[in-house]
């Protein structure tokens, strides 16, 4: 009887995992790169200034471990953050030193959101997005298709802070022809490959 029960419980588990991969595999996004307020990420450049005491402005890069390093603060995490959430975070760290500092924080380069484009394109590689870029751009950055890419045959990983990685299969002809109801938009660090 338990064998029973654990055997069909399998089944049932195990098929349903297939119907699950194909949701998930086709579900479109449609948000955008720019849609939202701006996170800062590795290289883009913020300019700190504090208000009546310049020895503490510095103009300095989000480095590849999302940290930036401020004088009497010292490092402190910066990427992932709205330059306003940086802003009141110097500042309230500021305050054991400084009585009531007024903080601005300035993003000076945006320089983070990139995507790589990789497989059958003329120039694979990691490239810089602009706001609501699609896949078609992308491809486009990579300099285009090859004559031997498999233009049903795209796959777009796209890493959430929060889970695994998504994947979603795409076809481009869909994308050029306008049968999808929107345009696939890539995010920052999305990795697309090209069969």
């Amino acid at each position: 009887m338990r064998f029973t029960i654990l055997f069909a419980l399998s089944v049932v588990l195990i098929s349903s995992v297939p119907a699950f991969a194909q949701q998930h595999d086709s579900k479109v996004v449609s948000r955008a790169y720019g849609d939202s307020e701006f996170r800062l990420g590795p290289d883009d450049v913020v300019e700190v200034t504090v208000y009546q005491d310049k020895s503490l402005d510095r103009t300095v890069p989000v480095r590849p471990d999302g940290k930036i390093s401020l004088p009497l603060i010292g490092e402190m995490p910066a990427s992932g953050k709205t330059a306003t959430d940086l802003q009141k975070e110097i500042a309230l760290r500021l305050k054991q030193f400084v009585a009531d500092p007024t903080v601005t924080v300035v993003v000076k380069e945006v320089n983070s959101p990139k995507v790589s484009v990789l497989g059958e394109v003329k120039n694979p590689g990691m490239y810089k997005i602009k706001d609501r870029a699609t896949l078609l751009d992308a491809i486009a950055l990579a300099g285009g298709l090859t004559e031997y890419a498999k233009r049903n045959k795209i796959v777009v990983i796209r890493t959430d802070t929060n889970g695994p990685p998504h994947q979603f299969k795409l076809n481009i002809n869909d994308q050029i022809k306008g049968s999808s109801t929107e345009p696939f938009y890539v995010l920052p660090y999305d990795k697309i490959y090209i069969q």
